[in-house]
Order: structure tokens, then C-alpha cells, then sequence
């Protein structure tokens, strides 16, 4: 069974700041859900033309890079527009061990030759299975020391983010 989770107001502005933080292009937040966009909708507005943005520039800033979608159909589409001419890797992400990994080193590379990612990630029971196996590759999994794994969204793609960035 395929589920919608909730957008939490802590995702929209943590995943908005991590990507200002790491100058990613674009956060898209993507959910079929009317009620769901509408708040991530009032959420952004706040930011951006209400007193919110105001009283935070910072946070205004950062809240500039997320662009709600129906789907994720709808965000390839957009980006194989913007991105005719080059090729575009969607690398998805999970718990899970699973086959066609990419490490984050070989999708730093990648990156660094100039080469554009669409980066999936999920919530709540991780992106649907479809998902997955219609993506390019499945990034390597952030594992911790224990057998326990299940980061929030935001703290697994502050991890990705930085270690896509930053070489160790």
C-alpha cells in the first residue's frame, strides 16, 4: 500500500535552510494532497510576503527554494525542461540496503563534473517502492553505530547534503 504523509511545518523550513545552507537549486515539496499544499502554501506565504518574512529575513531567504508539486512526474518533467541538453541522475534514498547504489563519493563526483541530481527523499515509511526502482541509482544508507535507523527527513538530508559537499 501506498501512503501520502503529513508536511510538517519543522520540514518546510529545516529543508528550506539546508538547502540555502548547501546552495541546492530548488526544495520541492511533493504531495498529491490538496490540504497538504495548501498549508505548505500558507506556511511559505507567511514567510515570504507576511510578517514572517519580516522578521526574518534569514528564514525568507531560505523559504525561497521550495516550490510545492502534485507529483514527482511533474517535477521531472520541469527539470528535463530546464535541463534539455544535459543529463539529469534522480538518486533516490532509503534505510535500506538495496541494489544500484551510489556511494556519496561517486555522487559527489558526479557533481562536481557538472552533472545536475534530482535527490529524492521520504517520509514517514520512506519513498514507495516505485519510486525506487524507477530511479537512476539508490544513494548508499546513513547508518549510525546501532541497528536502530530512522532519521527524520531533515537530519538525514543535512547529513546527505553535507556529506556531498564537504570531501572527508
Amino acid at each position: 500500500m501506498t501512503i501520502a504523509s503529513a508536511v510538517t511545518n519543522l520540514d518546510i523550513h529545516d529543508l528550506a535552510r539546508a538547502g540555502r545552507t548547501f546552495d541546492v537549486e530548488r526544495i520541492y515539496i511533493v504531495t498529491p494532497l490538496v490540504d497538504q499544499q495548501a498549508l505548505v502554501r500558507q506556511i511559505v506565504d507567511h514567510w515570504m510576503s507576511g510578517y514572517g518574512g519580516i522578521a526574518n529575513p534569514d528564514r525568507k531567504e531560505a523559504l525561497q527554494l521550495i516550490a510545492i508539486r502534485d507529483s514527482l512526474m511533474d517535477v521531472r518533467t520541469e527539470l528535463m525542461q530546464s535541463y534539455s541538453d544535459e543529463r539529469l541522475l534522480t538518486v533516490a534514498t532509503t534505510a535500506r540496503k538495496t541494489e544500484r547504489t551510489v556511494s556519496h563519493v561517486e555522487l559527489r563526483q558526479w557533481l562536481e563534473a557538472g552533472n545536475n541530481c534530482l535527490l529524492l527523499f521520504g517520509t514517514a515509511w520512506g519513498l514507495a517502492d516505485e519510486v525506487l526502482q524507477t530511479s537512476d541509482r539508490i544513494l548508499t544508507p546513513i547508518t549510525g553505530r546501532g541497528s536502530y535507523n530512522h532519521l527524520s527527513v531533515r537530519s538525514a538530508v543535512s547529513i546527505v547534503l553535507d556529506r556531498l559537499v564537504n570531501p572527508r
